[in-house]
Order: structure tokens, then C-alpha cells, then sequence
């Protein structure tokens, strides 16, 4: 087992260097941004760190209860997976089942009874990940805009 803990102000450096793996357009500031929000409201957001044996953090996954409609669900609250990044040299290794996991017990401990989660059309990964993980397809969106 891959010790899995809640994220903490102490961890910000490390959960920042994943938030980066994962979302890397996004400036640094605004990632520690995020992360002091998410610290600021546990009732929330939850986040978890895993750590490989030498202590460094490997994987993270960030959740929301959103008690808005979320797309493809049926109850309200839903745990919603922000987030789910492993290094990819960790990778292949069960991490991302142990942080889903995390995620699904909080969620059914805030009364949830689903657990949702997006991704582009054209990350591929993240759906194959998706699925290993047990999420089951819901529907697909194409957004438009136009200016006025």
C-alpha cells in the first residue's frame, strides 16, 4: 500500500510540483491559489497526497462536492474528481485506484452516492485512466461561442 494522506499547508510545495505535472499551462501562482482555497474550505474540497517510501509525493486527486446539476448524474450531492495526476514513473502501479478510493470514501461519508468526473474529447489517457478506475461514460459535449 502506497501511504495516501489529506493535503496540508506543510505539503503545498509538493502538491504544487504535481498540480504542475498535471495542469502545466497553469501559472504558478494561481495553482497556489487554488490550493490555499481548497485548504480554506474542507467542507468543500478534499485533496490527497500519495507518497512513494522515501517520502517524496507521487499522485494527487482533488474533489469537490458540487450540489449544483452535474452532467450524466442522477442525485445531488455528487463528489466530483477535480483532479488525478501520478508521476509517470509511478504510474501502472495501483496509486491511482489507492487516491480514487480516498476520494469515493470522503464522498460517501458527505452522503454521495456518485462520483463524477470530465476530461477533453482528446485526452485520451485520461479516458483510458477513467475507465480503469470504474467511471463509466456519460455523454459528450462540443461547447460553441459567438461574439456579440
Amino acid at each position: 500500500m502506497i501511504p495516501i494522506q489529506p493535503g496540508s499547508s506543510a505539503d503545498a510545495a509538493s502538491w504544487l510540483q504535481l498540480r504542475l505535472g498535471l495542469w502545466p499551462d497553469c501559472p504558478p501562482e494561481e495553482h497556489l491559489a487554488e490550493i490555499r482555497q481548497m485548504l480554506a474550505a474542507p467542507q468543500r474540497y478534499g485533496c490527497w497526497l500519495a507518497f512513494a517510501q522515501n517520502g517524496e509525493a507521487i499522485g494527487l486527486a482533488e474533489a469537490a462536492l458540487r450540489h449544483d446539476y452535474v452532467n450524466g448524474t442522477e442525485s445531488s450531492p455528487v463528489v466530483f474528481l477535480e483532479g488525478i495526476y501520478v508521476a509517470p514513473e509511478h504510474r501502472r502501479q495501483g496509486v491511482a485506484q489507492q487516491l480514487i478510493e480516498q476520494v469515493s470514501q470522503w464522498g460517501r461519508q458527505a452522503g454521495c452516492v456518485e462520483i463524477a468526473s470530465d476530461t477533453s474529447l482528446d485526452n485520451l489517457a485520461s479516458q483510458t485512466l477513467h475507465h480503469a478506475l470504474g467511471f463509466e461514460e456519460t455523454e459528450r459535449v462540443v461547447y460553441f461561442k459567438k461574439r456579440l
